[in-house]
């Protein structure tokens, strides 16, 4: 990995310390950075070590102290909750030089199975996926004068949260819908570049980063695959015509869109490769982290 212009660390909020914003506090605070967070109940939230948790709706003190800004909340119906409650203490926060917003793939809606590339405009078919891309544009007009990172992430799998815990749990279903390719990026690979980002010090602007990994795969595939690796037979092949009749809304929508998701803009714009530049090596880093031979 290298990094072109590398900066000093410097006090990094976290605006949502879920799965994804807890790793990037994780290697944040490893690599020497003063960093907080928050969460809506912090009394039920356990932080990395070195990450201190505060309660969202009290933020504003260390969002005027903070030199870096990450939001991974997710929009709801009215707005970004980060600008709703926050937006005076982002304008007033003299330090803050770099803010980034982990944002989803999904802004691009539905390409026939076609590439899109960190210059495509967006184009969301979905509801949650408009609410997405208004808040981009909302936080384009929050950090006008600052850089912004606006980070599209595919499917987020890592640790307690991949097809490994379904096959487990009996609860895996292998859907063959050929031609049909997801694009995924480790939780480990999010914290890597977020934290390459913001050591970069860009100056003001915005950039469009693609976090996916380089092979967009189908899903049986991947379950097929997840399946020899903890050395069970795969679940039956389901045709997806026969799935669709008994999947919950919130699964249709995401078999509604076909697209593959670029990344070689992202990895110069970063000088990154992936730790896990696909579902293999990223499920097989999860089972050595199982048997204690990775990270914890």
């Amino acid at each position: 990995m290298t990094v072109a212009s590398a900066a000093e660390s410097g006090r990094l909020l976290i605006a949502g310390l879920g799965y994804s914003g807890s790793a990037v506090a994780r290697a944040a605070a490893a690599a020497g950075w003063q960093v907080a967070g928050t969460a809506r109940d912090p009394a039920r939230t356990a932080p990395p070590p070195g990450v201190a948790c505060l309660a969202f709706a009290e933020a504003g003190p260390a969002i005027r102290a903070a030199t870096h800004l990450l939001v991974t909340a997710a929009p709801g119906e009215g707005g970004d909750p980060v600008l709703a409650a926050h937006a005076a203490a982002i304008r007033a926060a003299p330090a803050l030089r770099w803010i980034g917003y982990l944002s989803t793939t999904g802004v691009y809606g539905d390409r026939g199975g076609a590439w899109v590339e960190e210059t495509t405009e967006p184009a969301p078919g979905q509801e949650r996926s408009r609410r997405r891309l208004a808040a981009e544009q909302a936080w384009r007009a929050a950090a006008a004068g600052r850089a912004l990172d606006l980070f599209r992430a595919g499917g987020i799998y890592g640790p307690g949260r991949s097809v490994l815990d379904e096959l487990r749990a009996g609860t895996a279903r292998r859907i063959v819908k050929p031609g049909h390719a997801f694009g995924r990026i480790h939780r480990d690979d999010i914290a890597l570049a977020v934290l390459v980002a913001l050591r970069q010090a860009p100056p003001p602007g915005v950039r469009v980063l693609h976090l996916v990994d380089d092979a967009p795969a189908e899903s049986a595939e991947v379950m097929a695959g997840a399946a020899a690796l903890l050395g069970l037979e795969p679940p039956p092949a389901i045709p997806f015509e026969a799935a669709a009749g008994i999947m919950s809304p919130m699964a249709r929508s995401f078999w509604a869109e076909n697209r593959k998701v670029a990344n070689a803009a992202t990895k110069r714009a970063l000088g990154i490769a992936w730790r896990y530049p696909s579902w293999r090596e990223g499920l097989e880093a999860i089972l050595a982290e199982e048997r204690g031979e990775g990270p914890a």
